[in-house]
């Protein structure tokens, strides 16, 4: 399997954004904003239903904090709703009208005796690569990107690495930097910077 790679580029994570609003495939830029800016493992993104974002049939409001048992690790993950992700839960939800609190916030377009069922994993994995395609990311692009992106930009806003590390659930500071891309970035800058 390929190593999938953050997207480093703020513009190109924009145009697939307004891709997403351009054709109202608002469960797509859910699905891709939540994970950007969470940091969610996609089996975890995937299992989410409706009931985790309301409050007495009601959306949360931003800086709401979602908590959630992780599937890989079984740790509660406690992490808070911001500005992004909460437009575009608003857009979807919208969108939709009446939600089942007990579906799955992304559904596929199959179903199981009238229910509906989850996105999986490949679909997930072949609606992102449609989008990165679109605005010239052609390689390197996985569902496991979405949450490379997360650690990489906060990183790249001087979140220390101790913090990222936390967030990613990882053990050592050396497998953050080499999860979300940094080391070679950083060696690359060295070779530039030397000019000799």
């Amino acid at each position: 399997m390929k190593e999938v790679q953050p997207i480093r580029d703020t513009k190109k994570i924009d145009a697939m954004k307004s891709i997403m609003k351009g054709e109202s495939n608002y469960r797509d830029l859910l699905l891709f904003t939540l994970g950007i800016n969470t940091g969610l493992r996609i089996s975890d993104i995937l299992a989410l239903k409706w009931s985790s974002f309301l409050n007495g049939g009601k959306l949360l409001k931003v800086e709401s904090k979602l908590n959630l048992v992780e599937i890989k690790t079984k740790k509660v993950k406690t992490f808070v709703l911001n500005k992004s992700v909460m437009e575009a839960l608003k857009l979807y939800y919208n969108s939709l009208g009446n939600v089942d609190p007990n579906a799955p916030v992304f559904s596929s377009r199959k179903s199981d005796k009238g229910s509906p069922r989850p996105l999986s994993r490949v679909g997930a994995w072949m609606l992102l690569n449609r989008y990165a395609r679109m605005v010239g990311l052609n390689d390197g692009i996985g569902t496991h990107t979405l949450r490379k992106t997360f650690g990489y930009h906060l990183y790249k806003r001087g979140v220390s690495l101790e913090h990222i590390q936390k967030m990613l659930n990882h053990s050592s500071p050396a497998v953050t930097l080499r999860y979300i891309g940094i080391t070679q970035d950083q060696l690359n800058d060295i070779y530039v910077e030397l000019n000799l």
